[in-house]
């Protein structure tokens, strides 16, 4: 990647933050975030507002956690900002992800709130398994967000070329 620009298309990548057990009769699809986890939400989004990454829209998982996860955005970086909740992201594939993360809007960045293993997995087909190992050593964390950039416009069948533009967590890898 050699422009030096605004990139032509930046994808965010968002793995809900800590989520607390089931409950006895809860479904998993139903666990909540603990309060670690509301706290992780609440620190990342607030530190990718701080430092200007604001996604044109935000594209989350049904799933209670990462609803959780996604609306401190709403507080951090606009009262606007459009949250599509999608069913296929709590059970999708990697290609699911990507099918949404690419489909064809006007949005020139869009963020992705997800779960492990396929934001992990999604995040090694973007940005190459070296870099990716090398930004999250440990894992895919808990909260953690990639910010991609792409020079030519991505799309379902061609999403080549991303560049790892940064790595954040909410707090120190342990």
């Amino acid at each position: 990647m050699a422009s030096f620009g605004a990139p032509a298309f930046r994808l965010y990548l968002l793995r809900h933050a800590h989520a607390g057990w089931a409950q006895p009769g809860q479904s998993d699809f139903d666990r909540t975030l603990d309060d670690d986890g509301f706290a992780e939400a609440e620190v990342i989004a607030e530190e990718a507002a701080d430092q200007g990454y604001r996604p044109g829209l935000i594209i989350a998982s049904t799933a209670m956690r990462c609803r959780q996860t996604a609306e401190p955005f709403h507080r951090a970086v606009s009262e606007e900002l459009a949250i599509d909740y999608v069913d296929q992201l709590y059970s999708g594939t990697v290609e699911t992800y990507a099918e949404l993360a690419f489909a064809e809007r006007q949005e020139t960045s869009v963020m992705i709130v997800g779960h492990n293993p396929m934001i992990e997995e999604f995040f090694h087909r973007l940005a190459g398994k070296e870099i990716a190992e090398t930004a999250a050593p440990l894992g895919y964390p808990t909260a953690g967000l990639a910010i991609l950039d792409f020079d030519i416009r991505p799309t379902q069948e061609d999403h080549t070329g991303a560049c790892l533009h940064g790595f954040m967590t909410p707090r120190p890898a342990r």
